[in-house]
């Protein structure tokens, strides 16, 4: 009989994943002897001769399930990013399986009564902050899901999760299968008119890989989002445009609109089984915003401010695209083509222009450069360690004392078995454990422009901050210094998760951070102070029109989501009304958003879309205080690094925040800097 390295201890260098031992095949028993495993340690605590203690239940909870956690981090991090039709199929296997699982602890009724009389008694216990949090966690992980019902109540409960988990799984199988499905393949070199060598050359790559000539087109952003933006073919940006925003919409086998419908009911009704209005109520409980009424007051506040601008900003892109081109109506597939036109004509800046000074080693190093000068964290590439994928590269991240903090990996290019986008993800948490603190492997996955024959990868300057977004989100899992699991890293309220990246994104915009790696590839020229002047000026162009994109995306979520859903039988038609405040571009039949919504139909975004505006509040007003102290000042560090990155869940969002800044976060940071207000 083989090995099943997923079982074994790993005994490998920094107890990391052992990727190359591991087969598909392996998966299904490593799950269910892992699921077998961890219901064991609930039985051990269920059974436990001692009256129920922090120690003996809340404490053993938290710890227990260490194994298939570890499993469930190695595999579902592959179905993200190095998915195959075997991993597809087990992750519809798997899926339910844990979801049953999961409730076979939630709705246990043996164990609940131990949790509960911990949580009774709690005023006495003399906790720490940190342990008062975990109780507060571990008890509501019960009452929230289902603890106090009656036993047909819970079966019902049960029956939900199991539907939803194959559901959203299938949702993003979809989107990834109609991404990959499409290809634009040009065979005139006259279509390529406008678009940057660098483009021209990946698609000729791209044709080259798969045996055609021409040049090959696809959904991929590195692919995409050039054509759309350069491209002077109206006729051809219109036909990548309308794929792109058709994903799942096409009333064929991977249609999502049956799907999501399913997954909003099914959501309402486990919300209302819990005893919640809607699933918005049920989320947002545990948020900083804490009520869907608070997010809609939060989205229309921002509404306001960012309309008029927004319109004006739209009209004049109207006059530019008539004046330029005499373009009648501005359409959806004209938005980044002339808006590019407008920006290079108000700035002289244009992201083919940026790019050589963005060779994506030297922004990595840069990253590095930043946190070491903030954190003093030390990045070492290290090859001893197995990779998932040949593109991906491991570092080992030490402090100044060279103690071991976390072990990193990057993974930037597309490929088809990934999923378009960028994320930060864990395989491992940060706990202390028997007096050991146990350091974390923390991934970033992106999906930059691939090097070609002649050119290494260089970065549009959007790439630049999703770098360091992910980045950030990175520290916070790096930095975790927290004794309980379920408490480290990034596992905080969602609307604070967001800010230790979008704060990261503004070391992007200071000279005295870009002077540190934005150096020309060819040269090594220090990017000209004027190029930066003009990235700052060119920040807010357009903001008006970029708020109120976002801001369509969180009322399309809380549309989705804060409403009995019941009556809803039209995804497209629900979707105009959600937009009708915040659309400016004219109505596409043959377009959908919500049939490729990943965030909140497949990611844990339902009902939390609107965290990224409401942590661009947080970071705007983080990053004044750095601004006031300079912006590599080691007290501003230390502070953000000891009440922000290290704390985890460990405590309220907003006490951590006000001991980071000494007052809660002012909206007018983010109006300003976006230039929807006047200084």
């Amino acid at each position: 009989m083989t090995k099943n390295y997923l079982l074994e201890s790993f005994n490998t260098p920094y107890n990391t994943a052992p990727f190359s031992k591991i087969k598909d095949s392996d998966f299904i028993p490593a799950f269910k002897e892992a699921i077998s495993n961890a219901k064991s340690e609930i039985d051990t605590i269920i059974n436990h001769p001692d009256t129920p203690t922090f120690e003996n239940t809340i404490v053993a909870l938290d710890f227990s399930g260490e194994q298939l956690d570890r499993i469930s981090n190695i595999f579902f991090n592959l179905n993200s990013a190095e998915t195959n039709d075997t991993i597809q199929k087990i992750a519809q296997e798997v899926s339910p399986l844990l979801s049953e699982f999961s409730n076979d602890i939630t709705l246990n009724e043996a164990l609940f009564r131990r949790v509960k009389a911990v949580y009774l008694q709690k005023e006495s216990l003399n906790l720490t902050t940190e342990q008062q949090t975990l109780l507060d966690k571990k008890y509501k992980s019960f009452s929230r899901n289902g603890a106090n019902l009656p036993e047909d109540k819970k079966q019902k409960l049960r029956d939900i999760d199991k539907k939803l988990s194959t559901l959203k799984l299938k949702f993003g199988e979809n989107v990834l299968a109609e991404t990959n499905k499409f290809e634009m393949l040009i065979t005139n070199e006259k279509d390529l008119s406008g678009l940057p060598a660098g483009a021209i050359e990946a698609a000729k790559q791209l044709a080259e890989s798969k045996n055609k000539n021409g040049w090959g087109f696809t959904l991929d952003y590195p692919s995409y989002i050039p054509f759309v933006t350069y491209a002077d073919n109206r006729d051809l940006r219109k036909q990548l445009t309308l794929a792109a925003g058709s994903k799942g919409f096409k009333n064929d086998a991977l249609d999502n609109q049956a799907n999501i419908l399913q997954i909003v009911k099914l959501r309402h009704e486990r919300a209302n089984l819990l005893g919640y209005k809607t699933h918005a109520h049920f989320v947002l409980e545990e948020r900083m915003a804490k009520t869907p009424e608070k997010v809609q007051e939060f989205l229309t506040e921002l509404l306001e401010k960012a309309k008029p601008a927004a319109t004006k900003e739209f009209k004049n892109l109207e006059k530019f695209a008539k004046e330029l081109d005499n373009i009648d109506r501005l359409e959806k597939w004209d938005a980044s083509y002339y808006s590019e036109k407008l920006k290079q004509k108000l700035f002289s800046l244009d992201d083919e222009l940026l790019k050589p000074y963005f060779k994506l080693e030297n922004v990595i190093k840069g990253a590095f450069t930043v946190a070491n000068k903030l954190f003093d964290l030390y990045f070492e590439e290290i090859n001893t360690i197995d990779k998932y994928h040949e593109d991906v590269l491991t570092y080992k991240v030490t402090d100044k004392e060279g103690n071991l903090i976390s072990i990193f990996y990057a993974d930037f290019f597309p490929r088809p078995g990934k999923r378009n986008g960028a994320w930060m993800t864990s395989y491992k948490p940060q706990y202390i454990k028997d007096g050991i603190n146990e350091r974390p492997h923390v991934s970033i996955v992106c999906n930059f422009t691939k090097p070609t024959k002649t050119k290494p990868s260089l970065l549009t300057f959007n790439e630049v901050t999703t770098l360091f977004h992910e980045f950030g989100h990175a520290l916070h899992g790096m930095l975790a210094n927290t004794t309980y699991p379920s408490l480290s890293g990034t596992s905080v309220f969602w609307d604070f998760v967001e800010l230790p990246s979008q704060v990261m994104e503004n070391w992007c915009y200071e000279k005295e951070a870009l002077e540190l790696f934005a150096k020309h590839y060819e040269t090594g020229e220090i990017l000209p102070m004027e190029l930066i002047e003009k990235i700052k000026a060119s920040a807010t162009f357009h903001e008006g029109m970029q708020t109120l994109r976002q801001l369509s995306f969180g009322l399309l979520d809380m549309s989705w989501h804060g409403q009995d859903p019941t009556h809803m039988t039209d995804v497209k038609n629900h979707e105009a009304k959600a937009f009708k405040d915040t659309s400016l571009y004219p109505e596409v039949k043959e377009n959908c958003m919500s049939t490729a919504f990943s965030h909140i139909f497949q990611g844990g975004y339902s009902s939390g879309y609107y965290s990224y505006k409401w942590a661009e509040v947080l970071d705007a007003d983080a990053f004044e205080y750095f601004k006031e102290l300079g912006i590599f000042n080691k007290e501003a560090a230390n502070k953000f690094k000891e009440n922000v990155l290290s704390k985890g869940g460990t405590e309220d969002p907003m006490t951590l925040y006000k001991r980071f800044r000494g007052q809660e976060p002012k909206p007018e940071a983010l109006l300003k800097r976006s230039g929807l207000i006047k200084n």
